[in-house]
């Protein structure tokens, strides 16, 4: 029974997560899901942006996804110091992250435009959740072998 209780919750917090995307167009500023998504970037037509909202807006969905990961983390593992040790890994990446984002952005040629639309991919996306799960989960299973 607490593993169906379990898993229903790890479901539901899926589903969140999910829902950020399908409403990213309401909950988001976001001029480079167009940019991206319908070539824009191939002709360089570049959108016009107001970069401390796109900043905040990315930052907002950002921590959004990483309080579902971190929930989902805890609920798969009931420990604290992995959530612990995962917030930190969140917040040292976001930094780096925006960092390069912002970068690209400042510096945007033909060269770099893909490099601004993969970091942007991953500090919207909840991609960190995909590696931290099986990489916690591993570790729990070497701690159980070797007490």
């Amino acid at each position: 029974m607490k593993q169906l209780i379990r898993l229903s919750g790890i479901g539901i917090l899926v589903v969140l997560l999910v829902l950020v995307r399908l409403f990213e167009h309401q909950l988001f500023y976001d001029p480079f899901i167009d940019f991206y998504g319908y070539g824009g970037h191939l002709a360089m037509d570049v959108p016009q942006i107001i970069f401390p909202k796109l900043l905040l807006n990315i930052s907002l969905r950002y921590w959004l996804n990483t309080i579902i990961s971190l929930v989902i983390l805890f609920v798969s593992f009931r420990d604290k110091n992995i959530v612990k040790f995962a917030a930190l890994l969140f917040a040292l990446l976001f930094g780096i992250s925006l960092a390069t984002f912002s970068v690209l952005y400042f510096n945007l040629n033909a060269q770099n435009v893909m490099g601004l639309f993969y970091v942007r991919r991953f500090l919207i996306h909840p991609l960190f959740i995909l590696i931290l799960l099986p990489a916690f989960y591993y570790y729990r299973l070497k701690k159980r072998a070797n007490p």
